[in-house]
């Protein structure tokens, strides 16, 4: 019974170490981008993204329950909690952190000037991962999974900012 425990206390080990090495070879930091071009002045946009109130109208799951909005820069959506930092002409920047502290730094560009009824509207996420194998692996899957929640509210604030120019 000795060298079952043994045996299998030294596989848990080196299950370990090999994750560790794998994850030591994926990068630190995990950047989630999509963009899409919007019909419509960069103002009008920016009046969508800016107030955490506006985002109920492009951005699913806002209408949830579990939403609560506490001014229009800070919010708790579920288990995690977002602050808009920044806001400028072009950018709107916010800090998502989650209830185990894990922390990704939001950015919205609109790129495009004042003038031109046609901006391109730029989300990312940004991650700093810990050495932690299990936090390396897993975030192999944010592209996937962000990536498709972002495009789905970027063409819902597309589809909002274009319609309202028409109205």
């Amino acid at each position: 019974m000795g060298r079952l425990l043994r045996l299998a206390v030294i596989s848990i080990l080196l299950l370990f170490v090999i994750a560790t090495l794998l994850g030591a070879l994926l990068p630190g930091t995990v950047l989630v981008s999509r963009a899409v071009n919007v019909e419509q002045y960069r103002d009008s946009i920016r009046y969508y993204a800016q107030d955490i109130n506006r985002w109920k109208e492009w951005m699913e799951g806002m209408q949830d329950s579990s939403v609560k909005i506490y001014s229009p820069t800070r919010a708790l959506l579920g288990r995690t909690t977002v602050q808009i930092t920044n806001i400028t002409d072009s950018a709107i920047s916010s800090s998502w952190t989650a209830r185990n502290g894990g922390t990704q730094a939001s950015l919205i560009r609109l790129i495009g000037d004042s003038t031109r009824r046609l901006t391109v509207v730029q989300w990312q996420f940004v991650e700093k991962l810990h050495w932690y194998p299990w936090e390396k692996l897993g975030s192999i899957m944010n592209d996937k999974i962000l990536g498709t929640m972002m495009e789905k509210n970027l063409n819902r604030l597309k589809e909002l900012a274009e319609k309202k120019s028409v109205n």
